[in-house]
């Protein structure tokens, strides 16, 4: 059963179930929650929860989102803290209450949980980021943007679905058929054209023999840096494009999109890349709701302002973590970089932080340490570079160390919510399904 209020404790109340805000709760629930000393509460407008740097490989169907995801429910009833489904859309800092928007049924559009007011102590906001289309035309409409796991799914679904038509047909595929294009190379970019330069190879490879991969698909990159992974050391973009040429990936840097349509992509500088699929993956914001929500500070990309504790400037009952927080960078000019490293250490020092809090104890600086980079390139190959105690600096990594690394820091992600023995059960469970199901999801 979830937790429920009791009268005289502490409401903590958590927005947004992602890697910090789940992390969070999860750990919240485990100590006051278990000992009755606070009611812990998550707000979230999705039913389960999957690590969002496993998108990409969601949305190439080299992973089952249904096998991997977690349900909240669940979670909540194993974990002493409170779910409640729905979304934010408002704020009440006067009288404490977080707005939350009625909740509808997927098939018939009818209100299944009204509009309501969920009242707080703390408020602890991580409602993560989205990609940023800049409003650039036909971008919304024709791309994709790989923010969810419904996402992922209906990217994945009109892959296949792309594939089965051109094996079908009788004519000659037209020029922007079997082609994808990538709009910005970071790391989500460059991992999903990596992971579906296998995909399309294994799922042409499932009876679809009038597809030929080598001659057929294309992918394509599109970056308005002058090199892919631009906000990575250049010897680590140097590698990935490297790896990204033997894989045929072609790359189009220093080249600004400025329409998407249903055919293709066009550029500032007049050329046109025909795409069956698009995906837009350059630039992050937080989500517009927390733009001028009940007077708390916000930067140019929606971002929450937080002062060192993680505290929002106009109000110490509330904090924001994660990609949804402007979090000041000791030593650096700008601010923590939107990763889940960064919403994972945040989880891990506002839990302390609030028990701080709640004790009447002073209240301590968070100081982000950056442990380095990895971008996974298929299934063979990984890059990525190192830092802190045992690189003394910052050690470039490549090859099967890189994708060990890369393969336990979701094991981290899955020790935080579940545990040591039931992340090492769910792992051995796995590797011995591995080898009876398809290499890549067939529907």
């Amino acid at each position: 059963m979830n937790a429920s209020p009791s009268a005289g404790l502490p409401r903590i109340v958590i927005v947004g179930g992602g890697a910090g805000g789940l992390e969070l709760a999860t750990r919240l629930g485990d100590t006051l929650g278990r000992q009755r000393r606070a009611d812990i509460t998550l707000i979230e407008r999705g039913r389960s929860h999957l690590w969002k740097p496993l998108l990409h490989q969601a949305a190439a169907g080299t992973l089952g989102i249904d096998d991997n995801a977690l349900n909240y429910l669940a979670q909540s009833s194993w974990h002493h803290f409170s779910y409640r489904l729905g979304a934010m859309d408002g704020l009440d800092r006067a009288r404490k209450e977080v707005l939350v928007a009625p909740t509808l049924d997927e098939e018939t559009g009818r209100e299944i949980v009204p509009r309501r007011r969920i009242g707080y102590d703390i408020l602890v906001i991580a409602v993560g980021s989205q990609n940023n289309d800049f409003g650039t035309p036909g971008a919304a409409e024709y791309a994709i943007a790989l923010d969810t796991p419904e996402d992922a799914r209906r990217f994945h679904r009109r892959l296949v679905n792309a594939c089965i038509a051109a094996n079908t047909q009788t004519t000659p595929l037209r020029p922007e058929q079997l082609k994808v294009v990538a709009i910005g190379a970071g790391a989500t970019g460059v991992e999903l054209v990596a992971e579906l330069h296998n995909s399309t190879r294994v799922l042409a490879a499932y009876g679809l023999d009038r597809i030929d991969p080598e001659r057929d698909v294309r992918l394509s990159l599109v970056e308005a840096a002058p090199r892919i992974l631009p906000a990575l050391p250049e010897r680590l973009s140097a590698a990935a494009a490297a790896e990204l040429a033997k894989l045929g990936v072609q790359m189009h840097t220093g080249k600004r999109v400025t329409e998407v349509t249903a055919s293709g992509v066009r550029t500032a500088d007049g050329d046109f890349l025909p795409a069956e699929l698009v995906v837009w993956a350059a630039g992050v914001k937080a989500p517009d709701f927390l733009r001028d929500l009940d007077g708390l500070e916000t930067n140019r990309i929606n971002q929450l302002v937080v002062r060192s504790t993680l505290q929002t400037t106009r109000d110490d009952a509330i904090y924001a973590i994660g990609d949804c927080a402007a979090c000041p960078w000791e030593g650096h000019a700008g601010n923590v970089p939107p990763r889940a490293q960064a919403a994972h250490q945040q989880a891990s020092f506002l839990l302390r932080q609030i028990q701080r809090q709640l004790q009447g104890r002073p209240l301590r600086d968070f100081r982000y340490r950056d442990f380095g980079s990895l971008v996974s390139l298929g299934e063979h190959s990984t890059v990525g570079n190192l830092m802190g105690g045992l690189s003394k600096g910052s050690l470039f990594i490549e090859g099967h160390f890189a994708r060990f690394i890369y393969w336990l820091l979701y094991r981290m992600h899955l020790h935080a919510l579940h545990g040591f023995w039931k992340t090492a059960f769910l792992t051995l469970a796995r590797l011995i399904s591995r080898p009876i199901e398809p290499r890549i999801k067939l529907h």
